[in-house]
């Protein structure tokens, strides 16, 4: 990912306001979740391995029907890398991941009996894995406080003082270490849920923000002028 330019100032957020801040939206979100469909861990990698540079909703749809015939390694493996691209072609960059898919789930099957493992090594050694889907896997399926930066927490990190930095493991780093540690484990739902809903890339809705008085983003963005009819 390269850096992107943000509007407005960008000073890291107090220290003294870092924990309203989350406090802010563990109020409003107690339990926050993935917008992902899974049912076991190996779903959960498949969905997250599919879901690069794609929506959660064009994956959950194309989940929802392989996941019905194919919700293991080898059934995958049976499916043949046909059968899986028929079932993920309405995802973008299909044949890539189909392929990094298969050979994921042959190393599954032949290192880990099927199962999915719990070290970042050994998720980053399979096939389309990267960083972010290993952590998103380590935090979601094992409860590991881990911060995976994808756009939306790149963009907050650096627009709202965070966590400025100019590439996404720097952000990373910074987010885990200013972040109290009671919310690390829900911060990254709640980071990625803010920027794809209200601290959105284009226009920051500002004006109903909740944290936004503990964001150094500057000038805030005032709400749209209600047209007469």
């Amino acid at each position: 990912m390269s850096p992107i330019a943000l509007p407005g100032k960008h000073d890291p957020v107090k220290p003294a306001d870092i924990e309203t801040f989350f406090a802010t939206l563990q109020a409003t979100n107690p339990h926050p979740q993935t917008e992902l469909e899974y049912s076991s861990v190996f779903e959960l990698l498949t969905a997250v391995l599919l879901s690069a540079q794609a929506t959660d909703v064009g994956v959950n749809k194309a989940t929802r029907r392989l996941f019905v015939v194919a919700n293991t390694p080898q059934k995958i493996l049976a499916l043949g890398l046909e059968g899986l691209e028929s079932y993920i072609r309405t995802i973008g960059l299909y044949h890539s991941k189909a392929r990094h898919l298969m050979q994921t789930c042959q190393m599954l099957v032949d290192q880990y009996a099927g199962r999915v493992p719990r070290t970042r090594e050994a998720l980053e050694a399979l096939p389309g894995v990267g960083r972010k889907t290993a952590n998103v896997v380590l935090n979601v399926a094992f409860g590991e406080p881990t911060m995976a930066v994808d756009t939306h927490l790149f963009r907050l990190g650096n627009r709202t003082g965070l966590a400025p930095g100019k590439t996404p493991l720097e952000v990373e780093q910074k987010l885990l270490q200013r972040i109290p540690g009671k919310y690390l484990v829900d911060a990254h739902h709640w980071l990625i849920l803010h920027g794809r809903y209200v601290c959105q890339a284009r226009t920051p809705q500002c004006w109903k923000c909740s944290v936004s008085p503990y964001c150094d983003f500057q000038p805030k963005v005032g709400a749209p002028a209600v047209r007469s009819a």
